[in-house]
Order: structure tokens, then C-alpha cells, then sequence
């Protein structure tokens, strides 16, 4: 889904694209990295700001196991 940037009124010509919208309310970010950076939570929290939604996931599958490569993100600040 492409997430259409605005600043001050004026739409700009460049595009988020957020991998997963769930039901309108959740952003799914994939990603399948070594290790999660501190870039790619600004990514999402990002992601989450300017579609004003509430719930955020960021999974990494580059991971032994799947559940240790996931991250949720709640708009304003990040849960463990």
C-alpha cells in the first residue's frame, strides 16, 4: 500500500510503502535482516504517524525463531 506523504498542506511527489495493512488499523513491516536497526523502528514509527494508525508490527525472519523477530510498535512508543 502506498502511503502518500503531506507537509504543510501540499502533497509531495514521494510515496511510503507499507507492506501490510491489516483491517485498516495495523501496519505489518517484514523485514528479513541480520539484525533489526534503529532504522528500521524509525521506519515503521514513521509508517505509523503518518497513516495515523494506533498498532504497528515489524517481523524480521532472519531469525532462529520466528517469535524473537518480532517487534510491536504502539503509536508514540515502542514495546518489547
Amino acid at each position: 500500500m502506498n502511503l502518500p506523504v503531506h507537509y504543510k498542506g501540499e502533497e509531495l511527489s514521494a510515496d511510503f510503502r507499507i507492506d501490510f495493512l491489516i483491517q485498516e488499523n495495523i501496519i505489518v513491516e517484514i523485514k528479513a535482516v541480520e539484525i533489526i536497526l534503529p532504522v528500521h523502528h524509525a521506519q515503521i514509527l514513521t509508517y505509523l504517524k503518518l497513516a495515523d494508525k494506533r498498532l504497528g508490527i515489524l517481523i524480521n525472519f532472519n531469525v532462529p525463531l520466528v517469535k524473537e523477530g518480532i517487534k510491536r510498535f504502539i503509536n508514540g512508543y515502542f514495546t518489547q
